[in-house]
């Protein structure tokens, strides 16, 4: 018998569950995912810049690790730490809200 992929596993799963633990899934999976695609922002920035990992936290009075988490995707990024990053890329941060899609 073939291995399942991680597709078919999901789809498993959530053909398995409730309403109600459908919609905490989408939740927590929109999290997640806003997580990494601003984590991505922060890694291009830094590496735009020419910094490393190391100097982005000098800059920002926190450590190595702290960034490494937030451009991982590991942490959900406050906007003081989103603002602190921004300065110390040198950089304006935006919010923007739209229409769901």
């Amino acid at each position: 018998m073939a291995r399942k992929t991680i597709e078919e596993l999901k789809a498993t799963r959530l053909g398995s569950m409730s309403a109600a633990e459908r919609a905490e899934f989408d939740d927590e999976y929109a999290a997640a995912k806003l997580a990494l695609e601003v984590g991505e922002k922060i890694r291009d920035a830094r590496e735009a810049a020419g910094l490393s990992q190391r100097e982005l936290a000098a800059r920002m009075s926190t450590s190595q690790a702290a960034v490494a988490r937030l451009e991982a995707g590991g942490v959900g990024a406050t906007l003081t730490t989103l603002q602190k990053v921004a300065a110390a890329l040198d950089l304006t941060l935006t919010v923007d809200l739209a229409p769901a899609v």
